[in-house]
């Protein structure tokens, strides 16, 4: 039955209630005109045409050359990453990329929500004494709108590509480096505009679906933490605060008070989880350095205020001007010192692991492969309080020696509870899918036997990995029951094989459904996705079929 909360009708209701609404302020507020006025006088016509052309060109990235428009929820996303220095493509065009639909959407919201904020700050006018419109190029309107400003979004989307550590890929660094901006000038309104992110967010998703029934079901998830480039979302937001301050000193403006200043960073830092400082630890395992993570935020704050504070020219000066400068320029140049060896790597060797079976596509091998040491991450081994950057990984593993990739695209955890999951790899023009899928068997008490296939869209699908046998805890007639991944999987992929200590009794083909094969005196029989043993009226399961979500 169709609910009267879903469809065209409350899809019409939002944006009409959103324009009742903006009228009624209007009116309100139409005796003095402030807001309005203040916006004309700052931007041409009074929008934020800068900020309008930097999301078009990042969602027309995604659509177009991601290939979003054909795979809204799979884009392209191991070519478009700034894998490394010697991949000019992934470093271009990297933080306009993004991961996903959610990813998108997340910064694209946050970016009309602070963005403008920034651009009010710049604004279309010159301000400087003296200066008119159009005298020049440089106090053109046009231009500061729809050139200078997505030019200056376009270098700093650059800056955070070559200078944070290791590869990255979407616009947040841009983002903080708007965050960061703002607060220079509008602490306190930087907050604001972050908190109306999460109206715009809502509003889109209403309009995208009005209507939600859920109910529980299982899921795979990694900690919300893991992937939060938190060395981008700091290099940018530090950029960010390092271009308000040379326009504030530029402008030789007043600075705001230092407590508006400290609280707006502190706020907007902790809320955008700048303290999330994460590392890996092993196969699917990570560490949330929270701890240190809200000393470094702490840390942040009071840098900030104290650099935004002391360009304040009536109460300090020129030499705590100076002093307030360098402090904020030292992380960027030890981060940009950190970069350069880390950023400067190349695939080892050709990139295949050693005894996988890889699928090809063009320049891509796509293989699967478990606890093999991570390429990218371990360039330079070093241990810090007990973490260490190298460490070994598992799962559908994409590798181009030529693009600088080797990254694990889908985790052995992930594949797990799928079952099947796809992988998209392509470049500029072109995009296509390899599929993986897994099937195995629970043994009782001892884990999974396993085996996992490889598929080009447009060919057969191919073995790539057997796992150990898996071994039941049930003792039958004094014998240990394993299942086996068989050896030609193409006839039956599992094999139930019979030990006495080291030694092999009996080995047989895993029987089809409803089907009994005998061993050494045991009746193993499979019924629909489990299989039993049984000696005399002695009966008990000792493996059941994978079932995946």
């Amino acid at each position: 039955m169709a609910s009267p909360f879903d469809g065209w009708p409350i899809r019409v209701a939002i944006p009409v209630g959103l324009v009742v609404s903006l009228l009624v302020v209007w009116a309100l507020d139409r005796p003095n005109g402030r807001w309005s006025a203040r916006l004309r006088k700052r931007f041409l016509l009074g929008v934020p045409w800068g900020t309008l052309v930097s999301v078009t060109f990042v969602v027309g990235v995604y659509l177009f050359v991601q290939h979003g428009w054909e795979h809204w929820r799979n884009p392209v996303t191991v070519a478009f990453a700034s894998w490394s220095y010697l991949y000019p493509l992934g470093v271009v065009l990297g933080p306009f990329s993004h991961a996903g639909p959610g990813h998108l959407l997340g910064n694209v919201t946050s970016t009309l929500a602070v963005a403008p904020l920034a651009e009010y700050y710049v604004g279309h006018y010159p301000t400087r004494r003296g200066e008119q419109s159009f005298g020049s190029w440089r106090t053109n309107p046009w231009l500061r709108a729809f050139v200078v400003f997505p030019l200056g979004v376009g270098v700093v989307g650059l800056c955070t590509s070559l200078f944070a550590w290791g590869p990255i890929i979407g616009f947040s660094g841009v983002l903080f480096a708007f965050i960061g901006f703002a607060l220079v000038r509008y602490p306190l309104g930087t907050v604001v505009a972050l908190s109306a992110q999460g109206v715009v967010q809502t509003v889109y998703q209403a309009l995208q679906n009005p209507l939600v029934v859920q109910g529980a079901s299982a899921s795979y998830s990694k900690p919300w933490w893991f992937g939060i480039a938190v060395q981008g979302h700091a290099l940018g937001f530090f950029l960010g605060v390092v271009a308000g301050l040379l326009v504030l000193r530029f402008r030789d403006r007043a600075t705001p008070p230092a407590l508006r200043t400290w609280t707006g960073t502190l706020l907007v830092a902790t809320s955008l989880s700048l303290w999330a400082l994460w590392w890996y630890r092993g196969v699917e395992t990570y560490v949330l350095f929270r701890g240190l993570g809200i000393v470094f935020v702490l840390a942040l704050a009071t840098l900030v205020t104290f650099a935004v504070r002391t360009h304040d020219a009536t109460s300090f000066g020129p030499g705590a001007r100076q002093a307030g400068t360098v402090l904020v320029f030292v992380p960027l140049i030890v981060m940009a010192g950190v970069a350069a060896p880390v950023n400067l790597t190349t695939v080892q060797g050709d990139g295949n692991v050693e005894g996988a079976t890889g699928v090809q596509v063009r320049d891509y091998t796509v293989l699967y492969a478990e606890d093999v040491p991570n390429q990218k991450v371990s360039v330079v081994d070093v241990s810090v309080g007990g973490e260490t950057t190298s460490v070994d990984t598992s799962g559908v593993i994409v590798v181009n020696e030529g693009r600088e990739v080797w990254t694990r695209e889908v985790t052995k955890g992930q594949l797990a509870f799928a079952g099947r999951r796809a992988v998209r790899v392509g470049g500029v023009g072109w995009a296509e899918t390899v599929f993986a899928r897994r099937i195995g068997w629970s043994a009782v008490g001892g884990g999974a036997a396993y085996q996992v296939w490889l598929r080009p869209a447009d060919d057969g699908w191919r073995h790539a990995y057997a796992s150990d046998p898996a071994t039941a805890d049930p003792v039958v007639a004094g014998m240990n029951v394993s299942i086996v991944p068989a050896d030609d999987p193409r006839k039956n992929p599992f094999r139930l094989r019979l030990t006495n200590g080291s030694t092999t009794v009996a080995s047989r083909p895993l029987p089809t459904a409803n089907v009994t094969v005998s061993a050494e005196g045991v009746q193993f029989t499979r019924e629909n996705d489990v299989v039993y043993a049984r000696v005399d009226d002695t009966r008990v399961r000792v493996a059941k079929k994978e079932s995946y979500n």
